[in-house]
């Protein structure tokens, strides 16, 4: 590139950071892997296909081109799923509840948010494991709502408090609705529960089809259980969320060495074919209807058979999901962040920091699961949330590299520096780049070892402890109008408390 010179006195303008960075640098697959892989997860489609298709979804599937096998399997074309892939569409459209906080998935624009479905808390007050209940949903997914480098909620924990399934879909959802006015994610038991948390929405937002216009939530399905078997139950979900216009993220979790091939080409073969079932699926109810591929290859450790988050394998193996969806064009998730540590400790985050990054670089569009998750997804934490959302804030501007806009290179400000003071502490392009080019942790520290010291010695989880506190102690959201959640909690059996603790 050519070098030019700014003019004397201009004053350099800094790149307009609207749009999320754009990932894909990062490519584990060179062009033959990549090609191999995907043309064996269309293979696997047409050859092996899928089995344990329900009625109509078998029904929906042969009208639309599929074929039977004669032992029941549904397999796909190459043609067929080339097909479906060109019409499905490219980029989703997550509004927040206020609409402006709102995602553009695909293209590879890295958002970090959380996910998972852990059945427990760490108590930082006791330091000690308990059952998450629906206060901690509201209360995790609240300081989502203040973290800037968190981009939307898929809920982290279970409300394990709740029993029946129709209740649990219901609070979960107005939990996670109250509780953050960034794009929110939930899940369904059965497909009848799917549509009294619409219509739950629509009353948010002022009335019937305003859900429709404004689809704040999307569903996350595990429309297959792996290996390469459709769930009977997702499948229902996922046809109800289409028939009332609710955006899909369909997961594919196979586990490598367990319930996918232990060769990792061998599970992101398989892992591409399921989410491409998923896809062919969607797009046979409904062309273009929203749906994010969340293709999530888990791994095992070998010696023990037990899901490993945090390995070097998780790293690469999600880093090529996403390399293999952004080649094909298609929006996607994949996981990360998963640690296997217990606290929020070394281990956490050196693996949450090398496998968010590999996802982010990969080009990832959404990565689940990424934050404030331990002991491989099985509990969560509000401190954990909080310095994930710092290292989450460098990753982002690792991802965006090095950026060349007009001014960038001042060789004629160089030359007033060198032969002037000396430094460029106060240049214009200095103090202009400050908030625009540079991002600064909140709660990690910058000081020197004495200044650290005198400061009172205060460890990461530390600060941690008093950036909740300071959350909590804000104004709750208020995104919600009253008299709508008046009428809700009339007509629904909503659990959360009206007025909630810190």
């Amino acid at each position: 590139m050519r070098r030019t010179r700014s003019k004397r006195g201009a004053n350099p303008s800094a790149p307009q950071l609207t749009q999320p960075p754009a990932g894909g640098r990062f490519m584990p697959l060179d062009d033959s892997k990549l090609a191999y892989i995907t043309d064996t997860a269309f293979e696997i489609l047409d050859r092996i296909g899928v089995s344990q298709a329900p009625e109509d979804i078998r029904d929906l599937a042969l009208e639309n081109g599929a074929v039977a096998r004669a032992d029941g399997r549904i397999t796909f074309p190459r043609s067929l799923v080339e097909d479906m892939i060109a019409k499905a569409c490219k980029r989703v459209e997550l509004p927040g509840f206020k609409r402006d906080r709102g995602i553009e998935v695909g293209g590879g624009r890295v958002h970090i948010g959380t996910g998972g479905a852990a059945v427990q808390v760490l108590d930082a007050a006791t330091q000690a494991f308990r059952d998450s209940t629906l206060q901690d949903l509201y209360g995790l997914m609240r300081i989502v709502d203040a973290c800037d480098s968190i981009h939307y909620s898929l809920r982290p924990v279970v409300a394990r408090d709740l029993e029946d399934p129709l209740t649990l879909d219901i609070n979960t959802a107005f939990a996670a609705m109250k509780a953050t006015s960034k794009p929110i994610g939930t899940s369904f038991f059965e497909p009848d529960n799917v549509a009294p948390v619409i219509e739950m929405f629509d009353q948010a937002l002022g009335g019937e089809g305003a859900f429709r216009a404004q689809p704040f939530c999307f569903a996350s399905i595990c429309h297959v259980v792996p290996p390469l078997t459709l769930a009977e139950e997702a499948c229902g979900v996922m046809r109800e969320c289409v028939r009332l216009g609710m955006p899909l993220q369909i997961c594919s979790a196979a586990q490598a060495g367990a319930t996918s091939p232990a060769a990792l080409a061998g599970a992101l073969a398989q892992g591409l074919a399921e989410s491409l079932a998923g896809l062919v699926l969607v797009n046979m109810m409904r062309p273009g209807f929203p749906c994010i591929l969340a293709f999530l290859p888990f791994i095992s450790d070998l010696r023990t058979g037990a899901m490993t988050g945090g390995s070097g394998e998780a790293a690469v193996a999600n880093a090529a999901a996403a390399q293999l969806l952004l080649n094909l064009g298609l929006p996607s998730t994949v996981s990360a962040g998963m640690t296997d540590a217990k606290t929020a400790d070394a281990q956490s985050g050196y693996e949450k920091g090398y496998t968010i990054a590999l996802a982010a670089q990969g080009g990832a569009d959404m990565i689940n699961l990424s934050v404030g998750m331990l002991g491989s997804i099985m509990a969560a934490s509000k401190e954990a949330l909080v310095i994930d959302n710092d290292m989450c804030g460098a990753i982002l501007r690792s991802v965006r590299g090095v950026e060349m806009f007009d001014g960038a290179i001042d060789l004629d400000m160089i030359e007033q520096v060198v032969t002037g003071e000396g430094h460029f502490l106060g240049t214009g392009q200095t103090l202009d780049l400050m908030t625009k080019e540079y991002v600064y942790p909140k709660l990690g520290d910058r000081q020197s070892v004495n200044d650290w010291l005198d400061s009172g010695a205060l460890t990461v989880w530390d600060r941690a402890l008093a950036r909740v506190a300071e959350v909590e102690a804000m104004p709750a959201p208020d995104h919600l109008p009253a008299a709508a959640e008046a009428a809700i909690r009339a007509r629904l059996p909503i659990h959360l408390p009206e007025i909630l603790k810190a």
